[in-house]
């Protein structure tokens, strides 16, 4: 049976339970690899500063912190690097260099998330892979995490 490859996008949201969730539940509907990709998106006026430098240590802590937790949730071991600091740019990257077949695109709640403000879900659908987004609850909000498949074929 061929191996999914699945390619997982966060950053402020790597080690989140809808992040977490959503590998636990793609692991358990067949054969899959997982690779986890941290845009080094600097936050605030680094963004401005030293937006080619800013995010990459903040990045590697999360990535770092999140492939264990990733692993266990996939039952198999997980993968990453650090991307572009233009999410957009590091996944098309991360298609064009390593190939995947689905991607997991976890943001923070919208209220908060720049990627949403970016449209990034939207953006990343139009690659033509099956996306499922996941996002971080709210906590000025009640309600669970919000998950949503975007573009590709499902």
């Amino acid at each position: 049976m061929p191996v999914t490859r699945v390619l997982l996008v966060a950053n402020r949201t790597a080690t989140d339970r809808p992040l977490l969730e959503a590998v636990r539940r793609r692991a358990a509907r067949g054969t899959a690899e997982f690779h986890l990709l941290v845009p080094a998106t600097p936050q605030g006026l680094h963004r401005v500063v030293d937006p080619e430098t800013a995010g990459v240590e903040a990045a590697g802590q999360r990535l770092r912190a999140a492939l264990p937790l990733l692993s266990e949730a996939a039952g198999v071991p997980v993968t990453g690097n650090l991307g572009d600091a233009n999410p957009l740019a590091a996944i098309q990257d991360a298609l064009n260099l390593q190939g995947f077949d689905e991607i997991i695109l976890s943001t923070l709640p919208s209220r908060l998330s720049r990627w949403l403000r970016l449209d990034l879900p939207r953006k990343v659908g139009a690659l033509g892979l099956p996306v499922l987004h996941v996002s971080a609850p709210d906590p000025g909000a009640p309600e669970e995490a919000e998950m949503a498949g975007v573009g590709g074929a499902a």
